[in-house]
């Protein structure tokens, strides 16, 4: 009898898989239903309602906050939120995922000395680079702020001016005295997040997600 129950029990216990819990979950970037994430080091890109391999499920997500359940508890994640242990402790690094549109291009939402603005990432432009109607939103006058030279553009040459943004914030990406190009024209038709702010970053890309990261 007592051999019987004995076999019962091994058999009980060898059916029974140990929960997994991840110990680190850090959201990296967020979108409607989706959410990249890091888990205990190893990314991975979540669709609401399926579990990661790691048991990780992701319940909703929009572009500010992602729920997200680990374990049977269900969490709220922000962008760059590190949940341990302790489910609660925010981490230092500032990253910002963008994934492109159908024509390729990734877009950005920030602001440029506290104005709203949407950027185009551009590794072609050297500089960030927009026209006189964002520069006149921004309340630059950079034809006696900014150092006059010329640019050879699709439209043909244009006057463009040198100025210098105090503040340029994508995300949580926050850099300061940033050389800027301002065209005396309609070109070009969106804001370029150019070199002048992408060499002060560090970049990744992950198939289709592009990754930006304060240094």
């Amino acid at each position: 009898m007592i051999l019987k129950q004995f076999i019962v029990l091994l058999l009980f216990l060898c059916v029974i898989e140990p929960a997994y819990s991840a110990e680190k979950i850090r959201v990296l970037g967020l979108f409607k239903d989706k959410a990249l994430v890091e888990i205990d080091g190893t990314r991975r890109l979540l669709t609401a309602g399926k579990a990661s391999p790691e048991g990780v499920l992701l319940i909703t997500a929009d572009s500010k906050q992602a729920l997200i359940e680990n374990n049977g508890v269900q969490s709220s994640y922000t962008l760059d939120t590190r949940i341990a242990d302790d489910y609660g402790q925010p981490t230092g690094i500032r990253t910002v995922a963008l994934t492109p549109d159908k024509q390729g291009m990734y877009w950005a939402d920030g602001t440029i000395n506290g104005v709203q603005m949407r950027f185009v990432v551009d590794t072609g432009s050297t500089l960030i680079a927009m026209n006189r109607h964002d520069a006149g939103k921004l309340g630059i006058d950079y034809k006696r702020a900014g150092i006059k030279t010329l640019s050879d553009t699709a439209g043909g040459i244009d006057p463009v001016y040198i100025v210098r943004l105090r503040r340029v914030k994508i995300g949580e990406i926050v850099l300061h005295d940033i050389l800027a190009a301002v065209h005396d024209s309609d070109f070009p038709a969106y804001t370029l997040l150019g070199n002048s702010f992408l060499n002060r970053v560090d970049m990744e890309r992950e198939g289709r997600i592009l990754t930006i990261k304060k240094k």
